[in-house]
């Protein structure tokens, strides 16, 4: 079985992809940790010495080997779904969940996270929610591939395996 959580950054993906690991006794692959491991740098770095584009090739990649993986959860980058047919190759080779969590609470979220994101750092709490606004409008559409749609700020894993369950 492979599970894999998308959603934008701020979402849960990690946090809810950990429990649910934990409580189907999956393995858990963090595709950012992945992709920072493979290439001995952090996400931050990659963005910062090769750009956007270059990590988009190395998401890809890292995304392409741990479709093969078997029993996994994949906690996806925010803009994993919409880059080189990324959400067509997590619909074909497994499960995938939509988090979908409302503007405010993600930035919040992302306001305080201890996390360095290279897309939002600098921004200010009204350019960081302008910022969600506008990409989630151009990411929704791939999100909404998506075999499953969650809303809300508590995602409970044994929601999602009952949804899973129910097919």
């Amino acid at each position: 079985m492979r599970i894999y959580l998308i959603g934008y950054m701020g979402s849960g993906k990690s946090t809810i992809g950990k429990r649910l690991a934990h409580l189907t006794g999956l393995s858990f692959i963090d595709l950012d940790k992945y992709i920072e491991e493979r290439n001995c740098r952090s996400v931050p770095q990659i963005f910062a010495m090769e750009g956007e584009d270059a990590f988009r090739e190395k998401e890809h990649k890292a995304l392409l080997e741990v479709s093969e993986f078997d029993n996994v959860v994949v906690a996806t980058g925010g803009g994993s779904p919409c880059f080189f047919g990324n959400m067509e190759l997590m619909n074909k080779t497994g499960i995938t969940l939509f988090l979908d969590v409302e503007v405010p609470v993600l930035a919040r979220r992302l306001a305080f996270s201890k996390t360095e994101r290279p897309l939002i750092k600098g921004k200010t709490r009204q350019d960081l929610t302008d910022f969600i606004n506008s990409n989630l409008e151009k990411r929704r559409p791939f999100y909404e591939k998506s075999q499953y749609r969650i809303t809300g700020t508590e995602i409970n894993p044994e929601e999602i395996l009952r949804l899973i369950e129910k097919g």
